[in-house]
């Protein structure tokens, strides 16, 4: 059975998921998913709800497995929002996550999953940091409370904290729909 492994235990934030998976395919297929990148032309704009984000995405030129990933990871994102704000879906806004930069990392993330054609993803668990942040909502404990409404749906974190915010609410989001495995020894896959 072919895994793809994330190594999750120092970092755990979009770029390094994208990097981790970028490292296990070939050069052929990273030139491939970036180019795939641009060639997709997400608008260079704030989107502030879901329904922006969907329209977003339903507009890409890329496969429907990797619209519907998307679309399940940013579902994800609004429900911990909305439990963050008290608020409903409908009503939910996105601030650094509803960036057009974010979009397009958790499209390239997809796109390297695809690529990769694993049977399964495994992770180690997840280093989430500690400390504070300062965001659009003020300054916030690390994990920030999207985050860790995100982890709390079933992601194993380190004990051992390291500083500053290692997890996002993006990346907690894309590992909870990718991950398929645990495995604090996962470096030895």
């Amino acid at each position: 059975m072919s895994k793809l492994v994330w190594t999750l235990e120092e970092n755990a934030t979009r770029k390094h998921l994208l990097d981790e998976t970028l490292v296990q395919i070939s050069r052929e297929e990273r030139k491939a998913v970036l180019a795939d990148v641009e060639k997709a032309k997400v608008p260079h704009r704030h989107h502030n709800s879901l329904a922006e984000i969907d329209a977003t995405i339903d507009g890409l030129d890329v496969t429907d497995w990797v619209k519907e990933q998307m679309k399940t990871i940013y579902g994800y994102l609004v429900e911990a929002e909305a439990e963050a704000h008290q608020t409903t879906t409908e009503e939910a806004h996105f601030h650094e996550v509803g960036n057009w930069e974010a979009i397009e990392n958790v499209l390239a993330i997809c796109l390297g999953v695809a690529a990769a054609n694993r049977d399964n993803i495994v992770a180690t668990p997840v280093q989430v940091g500690e400390g504070q942040i300062e965001c659009a909502h003020g300054i916030l404990d690390v994990p920030t409370p999207a985050t860790a409404a995100i982890i709390a749906r079933g992601i194993p974190v380190q004990e051992r904290k390291l500083p500053g915010e290692r997890c996002t609410p993006t990346a907690a989001a894309v590992i909870l729909n990718f991950v398929d495995e645990w495995d604090d020894n996962a470096l030895g896959l």
